[in-house]
């Protein structure tokens, strides 16, 4: 058995108001008129990110849909409106959003809860949904809008939003309705492709969800992306052979195996896998040798007693 890896609208100076006092903690952009990143203070702007007006209550599928058409996919908003709007709520949830993204092809990173972590996706040339609360806290008026650029100097972002393509906002009205959102922002990208502020495990977790998608192939191409950035990394070579192991691809799902047991010579769920993968070669000697080793390992995973049973079976067949 192979085992697994464990609205109603304000009138326009009420709402300015408003925006200027809801939040009272420390804003990162006010830091930043100080003393802003040294990385960051050249003027970033992705003028090639494709623009797609958004209709009332449909900023989800055409905030996504510019994601998607820019990684590559051919797709419009219409298309994606069915898999990710909800009538009852008028809108889109982020789960939906994310869900339709993987079944595209690509692997969407939510990005940490930091502005930084979204200005320097930008400046990696990779553009950021994120979600506003454009109303208040207990009266919210949410909206999806795109991050395609911001200047520190003048203070401002630049977002595909409503039925502008440049949307110039200043940096912390900005930051103020994205934290209303619940600072929530993700990328969009396709396997080849990793966020500029993946951290390995995180990244090794989105791309997990994708696994069981067209047969594990996106998965498997995004899991070799991760090995290329974090070579020394377990997780990403054991998501690499599994993914080559569900397509049959069995000498490399072998190689991934071997390449963690090099490191974690007593790594069990590496030791069971590879035993599976050289049963499946027909190399049933070798087999249940790391049987054995994933048994010696970890004695009380069932998964590894029925590999080696599985084993025997085949050799007392012959």
């Amino acid at each position: 058995m192979i085992a697994a890896y464990s609205a109603r609208h304000w009138p326009g100076a009420l709402l300015l108001a408003l925006l200027l006092t809801a939040c009272a903690a420390p804003l990162q952009s006010t830091a930043w008129r100080q003393a802003p990143p040294a990385d960051l203070r050249q003027p970033v702007e992705l003028s090639a990110v494709p623009f797609f007006p958004q209709t009332p209550f449909q900023c989800g599928p055409a905030a996504l849909a510019t994601l998607l058409v820019w990684s590559g996919v051919e797709v419009t908003p219409e298309e994606i409106i069915p898999q990710v709007y909800l009538p009852e709520r008028q809108g889109s949830l982020q789960l939906e959003l994310l869900a339709a993204s993987r079944r595209h092809g690509r692997v969407p990173y939510v990005l940490a809860r930091d502005l930084d972590a979204v200005l320097r996706e930008v400046a990696a040339g990779h553009p950021v949904i994120v979600l506003q609360n454009l109303g208040l806290n207990w009266y919210p008026r949410w909206h999806y809008a795109v991050v395609v650029g911001f200047d520190l100097a003048r203070d401002e972002v630049v977002l595909r939003s409503g039925g502008e393509a440049r949307h110039r906002l200043p940096l912390a009205t900005f930051e103020r309705t994205w934290r209303r959102g619940g600072e929530w922002a993700a990328v969009v990208l396709p396997p080849s492709r990793l966020p500029a502020t993946a951290d390995e495990l995180s990244y090794v977790r989105a791309v997990s969800v994708l696994e069981k998608l067209d047969e594990g192939r996106t998965a498997g191409a995004a899991y070799e992306t991760a090995t290329r950035r974090w070579p020394a990394s377990s997780a990403a070579w054991f998501g690499l052979g599994n993914s080559a192991y569900a397509q049959g691809r069995y000498a490399e799902a072998a190689q991934a195996y071997r390449r963690i047991l090099a490191m974690e010579p007593a790594h069990g769920p590496a030791l069971n896998n590879l035993a599976n993968t050289l049963l499946q070669q027909g190399e049933l000697a070798e087999a249940e040798r790391y049987a054995l080793a994933a048994l010696a390992a970890d004695a009380d995973q069932a998964a590894y007693t029925d590999t080696l049973r599985e084993i025997r079976m085949r050799m007392a067949a012959r």
